[in-house]
């Protein structure tokens, strides 16, 4: 049985430095494991705690649900969390969908500190906080990733290689299915 791991965007942009490293976390998942990029957060209803929740809306809490984990990588926007993935993630406080859900959060930005720590709060707040060395931050992510994705700094394929690992340890250490 193959396990699916959610891949969450910061970033609306196709081109974006998320995205290009979305390619190398899936990369580096091993057999049994596949990775699905969720690219929808940009069209959930800005929210309003509506007890009876749009499509769009139920759609992210069952994709989240039948996940083995989450694998978020953003920018930071303004030194805070890019709008959209805010929004993204106030759609799911008080749904239980992240209850003890394997997490893992990767910011890439020029600084990116602020976004980072904002998210780690917010994922607390979910109870989603990552596992120990399951969150990333890479700061002046341009200098290490070229225009095609690839990786220019062996540190960095390093950290990602060592973070997955340890996320799917902690994923199999559950019996996720």
């Amino acid at each position: 049985m193959t396990k699916t791991i959610l891949l969450v965007p910061g970033s609306l942009r196709k081109n974006s430095s998320s995205y290009k490293l979305i390619k190398k976390v899936v990369e580096l998942l091993p057999a049994g494991y596949t990775g699905e990029t969720y690219e929808f957060t940009g069209q959930l209803p800005h929210f309003n705690d509506a007890d009876d929740p749009s499509g769009p809306v139920i759609s992210w809490r069952k994709k989240v649900a039948d996940a083995a984990g989450v694998v978020f990588i953003t920018p930071e926007y303004a030194y805070g969390v890019p709008g959209t993935l805010k929004n993204a993630l106030d759609w799911m406080v008080g749904s239980g969908e992240f209850v003890n859900k394997p997490t893992v959060l990767i910011t890439a930005a020029t600084g990116g500190e602020h976004a980072h720590k904002a998210l780690l709060w917010i994922l607390g707040a979910l109870t989603a906080a990552p596992h120990e060395g399951c969150d990333l931050l890479i700061s002046f992510i341009r200098s290490k990733v070229d225009d095609e994705g690839n990786i220019k700094d062996p540190g960095l394929q390093l950290q990602l290689s060592e973070l997955v690992k340890t996320f799917i340890t902690d994923i199999d250490s559950r019996n996720i299915h």
